[in-house]
């Protein structure tokens, strides 16, 4: 069943690259008029125009630019808040300018764009909130001490602000990737040594590609969803379902960056 956004604004943070810009892409295709928030460097204004719609340079950590940007695009009815950054670091490691940064664009950059949306979505009693948490809001992968804190975090995010503003007829819920196709990914896919290990414990033995987060995203943004809120929708090939791994060479191969049974 096709995506029916018609008539509808959306809004996309981080949606110039990755799974952001497939995202938009489905929304856009669904109907709907989508502006791209983007940092200025990746252009998101031709992002946008790609799509028929617009795009503004936006800095999630900068609640200005925020209140700019959804001034010009008029009365959103869905925003997907993708914008995130992850860098690794061993815990040991990890400086407090890191920290600082991380936390600052993937926690309290969602915080403020669904906060700056939430008080143009109450007046009119309706909209829908979609936010890009992950699998590492649940494990402690190695080496991502801020990114796993952050992601975290956005749990607690989430379930207070669809507690409060279910009320209102506003839906909020969360996407959780796995490792998915992405420029932030790509040192990762290009390592079939790393991948054999990290699908293993992939029951469907791969990674996940941008446009399969993006149909969950839209799928909680669309009237399908209308009595969804609160939840959480792993998209991650059954990973978390998985706990000492799926695969194993007696009965499998890994070829071509994925596991397939003999």
């Amino acid at each position: 069943m096709p995506f029916d956004f018609s008539g509808k604004i959306a809004v996309v943070t981080g949606g110039a690259n990755g799974i952001g810009a497939a995202t938009a892409r489905v929304l856009a295709q669904g109907g709907a008029r989508v502006s791209i928030f983007d940092l200025e460097r990746e252009d998101p204004a031709a992002a946008g125009a790609r799509l028929g719609g617009n795009g503004y340079p936006v800095d999630v950590t900068d609640r200005a630019s925020l209140e700019r940007a959804f001034d010009q695009t008029g009365a959103s009815d869905i925003v997907v808040a993708n914008a995130g950054i992850g860098d690794e670091a061993d815990f040991a490691a990890t400086t407090e300018q890191h920290w600082q940064r991380t936390i600052a664009v993937n926690l309290t950059g969602i915080f403020n764009t669904l906060q700056v949306a939430a008080a143009r979505m109450i007046p009119r009693r309706r909209g829908a909130m979609v936010m890009t948490a992950s699998t590492n809001s649940y494990d402690g992968e190695t080496r991502l001490t801020a990114y796993n804190a952050s992601k975290a975090g956005l749990l607690g995010l989430l379930h207070t602000i669809a507690n409060e503003l279910g009320p209102y007829g506003i839906r909020v819920n969360a996407v959780c990737p796995g490792l998915i196709r992405t420029r932030l990914t790509a040192r990762s896919f290009a390592n079939p040594g790393v991948l054999k290990d990290y699908f293993r414990h992939i029951p469907l033995g791969r990674g996940g590609e941008p446009e399969e987060v993006a149909n969950a995203s839209a799928f909680l943004a669309s009237d399908l969803a209308s009595y969804i809120t609160g939840a959480a929708l792993f998209v991650d090939g059954g990973q978390m379902a998985a706990k000492f791994g799926t695969w194993d060479e007696e009965r499998a191969e890994f070829s071509d960056g994925r596991w397939r049974l003999r």
